[in-house]
């Protein structure tokens, strides 16, 4: 399986593999109660929650891909990834700090992801929306996604209710 590269430049942003030393950053958007509503993992309350998403990372990372933070000019915005579900098909997501909204900066991070997920020889690529996030459902569409249906009580997220939630599934499907 071909590895993914730790870190990627894009015209405004570079994502990169994280580390324990970014902990306080990581923490800074990923314990934030509007960012992380729709978010399948539970707000970080503490640099401790913030270095075991570091650990998870890492463990993600030794298989070939993994999460990578956002970052411009030295300052961690928020983070997305790589998920290799099979050799054939992957999964992203993305989370940004409130301050980073509405400059086109999750549109970008994403547009990499696409293109790493294709150079990896990927035919599909897929992210899950709840219903009440069409900021993301924009995000997705701008990079190409399309909306394919509506999955029942499929994703739990933690950050908003106790049980699974309805999610919109959206793909990039690549031509051979």
């Amino acid at each position: 399986m071909m590895r993914a590269p730790e870190r990627i430049e894009t015209e405004r942003l570079v994502l990169r593999r994280p580390v324990l030393d970014d902990a306080a950053a990581i923490l800074r958007y990923a314990g934030d109660p509007e960012s992380t509503r729709f978010i399948g993992f539970g707000r970080h309350r503490t640099e401790d929650d913030a270095r075991r998403f570091v650990v998870y990372s890492d463990r993600e990372w030794d298989k070939g891909s993994g999460p990578f933070l956002i970052v411009r000019d030295g300052v961690v915005l928020g983070s997305t990834g790589l998920h290799v579900e099979t050799p054939f098909r992957g999964s992203t997501g993305y989370l940004l700090a409130p301050s980073a909204w509405g400059h086109g900066y999750a549109t970008e991070a994403v547009l990499a992801i696409v293109g790493l997920s294709r150079a990896m020889g990927h035919v599909r690529l897929g992210a899950t929306v709840h219903p009440d996030n069409p900021a993301s459902m924009r995000v997705l569409q701008k990079a190409g996604f399309e909306r394919e249906g509506l999955l029942r009580r499929h994703t739990l997220l933690p950050n908003l209710a106790a049980r699974p939630q309805d999610v919109w599934m959206y793909a990039r499907v690549f031509d051979a």
